[in-house]
């Protein structure tokens, strides 16, 4: 038995990347990653999602394409944090799903209205970023460097804003 969990232990200290609850696992098991976004940026082209007119719409109230898209994430999200809950839920590797509770404080009021009027100033937020560029709108490589910027700004000053 002990020489198993030394191959094992062995094997996964090769390659391996650790993931939240300490388990360890080969660089490979993170393609599964690679190939879910993929598709999650070919249904957000086929959807209009990165459409840069389409969050124009939503913006100035002509269209209700976005908020049918969001407001379904959020029915989706919803759902299945309950689910999640009622029959607790694990990971594929057996580890418990745990939902912190957060607790509200003013600074999320600054940072969403800077998040909304950024969206609505470049016409993208940070999902969409990636399947933009990906289709060849190279100039939202300046909004992607800017969030970049901006994250790293907000981790350095993070100890003086208003949490």
């Amino acid at each position: 038995m002990k020489e198993m969990i030394k191959e094992k232990e062995h094997d996964v200290q090769d390659t391996s990347c650790v993931n939240e609850g300490g388990l360890q696992h080969k660089w490979y098991h993170n393609l599964k990653y690679l190939a879910a976004g993929i598709i999650f940026g070919i249904i957000f082209v086929k959807a209009e999602v990165i459409s840069w007119f389409r969050i124009q719409e939503m913006f100035r109230l002509q269209s209700f394409h976005m908020y049918g898209i969001i407001g379904s994430a959020v029915v989706v999200g919803m759902i299945s944090v309950f689910l999640i809950k009622k029959f607790n839920i694990k990971t594929i590797y057996g580890e418990p799903i745990t939902l912190a509770p957060k607790k509200f404080n003013k600074g999320q009021i600054y940072g969403g209205l800077i998040f909304g009027f950024g969206w609505a100033i470049t016409g993208a937020c940070p999902g969409p970023l990636f399947a933009q560029i990906g289709t060849g709108a190279l100039a939202v490589s300046v909004t992607l460097l800017s969030a970049i910027a901006g994250t790293w700004v907000y981790g350095y000053f993070r100890d003086q804003l208003p949490h």
